[in-house]
Formats: structure tokens, C-alpha cells, sequence
């Protein structure tokens, strides 16, 4: 088995809007290996995100190969892709996205319903993952009894719960206070350090990017360094 987590390989995405086309990724290679913790930063429109969801299986080079836990995703349909980021990726994005009439145990097994596990199993996958965040005392609470930084606490259980080999995270501190975010990215690296977890951040905060093993820096489409 690769000892990468991730290996892209002369990527492009293209974007056609009406008569324009726009190349976002630009022939970019990266290899990430596994349990490491990647920052990946760059200004607005310089292929952050179409990078992201691309490892993360949302979306499909136009070009190139991405291989992800020794998968190659670039070749795989809708639906086995579906199948894939169900087993294989915990995403945690700016915005909790949390069902607000659901409890937070309800929310964090929301992705488990896509699997065949029985629901004593669910159940103890769920509070295996708010006990990691946390976050056991507050099983039966609704997002709108929670605070921001426990609202992304759940988000977070909700990305581990089926115990992903890798976690893509955009922007997940962008929504919290500085002390709240520290505490968020103090989880990350105890999932990092801890438990193995490979991860990859956009983040425009460079004291965010800090709390990375490294700072990947993208500029209009192309990757300009691979930096301690």
C-alpha cells in the first residue's frame, strides 16, 4: 500500500461558463502522506477549494489523476464515488451545517445511515465521537442550545464517525472567535497526533495555518511551495 494519503498528478479543472473557460488548476502534482496535517492556503480564486473538493471526491479533474488511500477516485462513477466519501473522508467545512430540529447524537449519526452498521452499533460509533470532542454531556442537545464552538465540535464527531482515513476541512475556524478557534484547531492536532488522522485545511488565517505540519500555498492554480 502507498505510503500517501494523497497523490495528485498533473491536474486541471476547467470550468465552462457560457462561451468562457476558465482553467482554475493548472497541471498541479502533490503528494501528502498519511498522518500528516497540510495547511493549504493561497488568496481568494487561487484554486483552494476546487482543489479540496477534489481530493475530497466532490468534484473530478478535467484532467490528471487523484489517488486518495490507494483509490484512484478520478475513475470512479457517481455512485461508487458517493459509496467512497462515505467509507474513506470526514469533511468539516465553515459553516456546521447541523440539522437544527435534530439533537447533536442525531446529527453526528446522520452520515452512519449510509452505511450497514445496526443501530446499537451506530450508537456507539456516536458517542465514541463526541466523547472524542467532548462533547459526551451534550448528546441530546439541538443546535440552537450549543455554541459555535461546540456547534463545530459536532460538525467534527459528524466527520469521524465512520472513522475516515482523512479529514478536509474549508475554512473551519472562519466562522469562530479567536480563543474558540484555538480550541478547534487544538482538536485537530490531538486527531492528527493521536489518532492518525490525515488532514488537509484551507485556511486564509496564517495563525490557523500554524497549527499545521505544513503551509501549502497555491497562486492562481499552481502550487508554489511545499514549506515546513
Amino acid at each position: 500500500m502507498s505510503e500517501s494519503m494523497v497523490e495528485v498528478r498533473n491536474v486541471t479543472k476547467v470550468y465552462e461558463r457560457g462561451t468562457q473557460r476558465v482553467e482554475v488548476l493548472h497541471g498541479l502534482n502533490l503528494d501528502i502522506p498519511r498522518s500528516d496535517f497540510v495547511a493549504l492556503m493561497g488568496p481568494s480564486g487561487s484554486g483552494k477549494t476546487t482543489l479540496l473538493n477534489l481530493i475530497g471526491g466532490l468534484d473530478q479533474p478535467t484532467s490528471g489523476e487523484v489517488q486518495v488511500g490507494g483509490s484512484r477516485i478520478d475513475q470512479l462513477g457517481s455512485s461508487e464515488l458517493a459509496r467512497w466519501r462515505a467509507h474513506n473522508i470526514g469533511f468539516v467545512f465553515q459553516f456546521y451545517n447541523l440539522m437544527p430540529v435534530l439533537t447533536a447524537e442525531a446529527n453526528v449519526e446522520l452520515p452512519l445511515l449510509l452505511t450497514r452498521l445496526t443501530a446499537a452499533q451506530r450508537r456507539k460509533n456516536v458517542a465514541v465521537a463526541l466523547e472524542i470532542v467532548g462533547l459526551a454531556d451534550r448528546a441530546k442537545h439541538k443546535p440552537k442550545e450549543l455554541s459555535g464552538g461546540q456547534e463545530q465540535r459536532v460538525a467534527i464527531a459528524r466527520a469521524l464517525v465512520s472513522d475516515p482515513q482523512l479529514l478536509v476541512c474549508d475554512e473551519p475556524t472562519g466562522d469562530l472567535d479567536r480563543k474558540t478557534a484555538e480550541e478547534i484547531l487544538g482538536l485537530l492536532q490531538v486527531l492528527n497526533r493521536e489518532h492518525g488522522k490525515t488532514i488537509i485545511m484551507v485556511t486564509h488565517d496564517p495563525k490557523a495555518a500554524e497549527f499545521a505540519r505544513r503551509i501549502l500555498h497555491l497562486e492562481k492554480g499552481r502550487l508554489l511551495e511545499q514549506a515546513a
